[in-house]
């Protein structure tokens, strides 16, 4: 199985190198794409200077910052081009330990989706304020009642989709970001006849950098399961006006 980790990143230069060492040092064997908005601190050029003597790493460079959504949608596009046969999407500030790989793809051999999740036995967080954990677990309950996802972990960004997946789910369509895309990209598999999966991980808050996390994008993660329930989602336009 031809297997392509994707990590868009925003500022993440200290943490990048160990990271991509790691990416490309597990045993799955995956290559690496790295999806820089032009970050101010660096991050796109020290891709650029790793790639140049790691030809498994890949990297596009984009103008500005223009959300998580358009990046993954990228991504998800230039994989299927490129012929691999699971995507797997991952943060790059380290709270997803690339020593779960191997079981995300032993697991795809089985599921269209795979989430690593950090809520299947209790709750699996590391170092993250009482008021951030107690957001989240409320959002991923509101997410799960609102649009009947059986998974849960709805927000995860830690996942593997096979090829079929990403074939079946309409990519142009999704217009969401952020957290939203998290579930949307969930919902579409699930409306798609598609089967998932979710593997238990420990998530660990970043090691470097700060959350790009904004008040602005809960409060979208929070309209748009309803708009799911309600089916914008099969229009074909996405939801609209969720940019970060």
């Amino acid at each position: 199985m031809r297997v392509l980790v994707v990590t868009p990143t925003y500022n993440e230069r200290d943490n990048l190198e160990a990271l991509v060492a790691a990416v490309l040092g597990s045993p799955v064997g995956a290559d690496y794409l790295i999806v820089d908005d032009n970050s101010p601190d660096g991050t796109g050029r020290l891709a650029d200077e790793i790639a140049a003597r790691e030809p498994r790493l890949h990297v596009r460079h984009r103008p500005g910052k223009l959300g998580l959504g358009t990046a993954y949608r990228e991504a998800f596009t230039w994989a299927l081009e490129q012929g691999y046969d699971a995507v797997i999407s991952m943060d790059g500030d380290w709270s997803h330990d690339p020593g779960y790989l191997p079981a995300l793809v032993e697991a795809a051999a089985r599921a269209d989706l795979v989430i690593g999740s950090r809520y299947l036995n209790g709750i699996s967080v590391v170092n993250w304020e009482l008021s951030r954990l107690i957001l989240s677990t409320i959002a991923n309950t509101y997410a799960r009642t609102i649009t009947g996802l059986p998974f849960r972990d709805c927000t995860s960004g830690f996942q593997c989709l096979t090829r079929r997946a990403l074939h079946r789910i309409g990519l142009a369509a999704i217009g969401t970001s952020g957290y939203s895309f998290l579930i949307e990209l969930k919902y579409r598999v699930v409306k798609a006849g598609l089967g998932g999966v979710e593997v238990p991980i420990v998530f660990t808050d970043r090691r470097a950098g700060a959350s790009k996390i904004s008040k602005a994008e809960i409060a979208r993660s929070m309209v748009t399961p309803w708009k799911m329930r309600l089916g914008f989602w099969e229009r074909g336009t996405g939801f609209g006006g969720d940019a970060a």
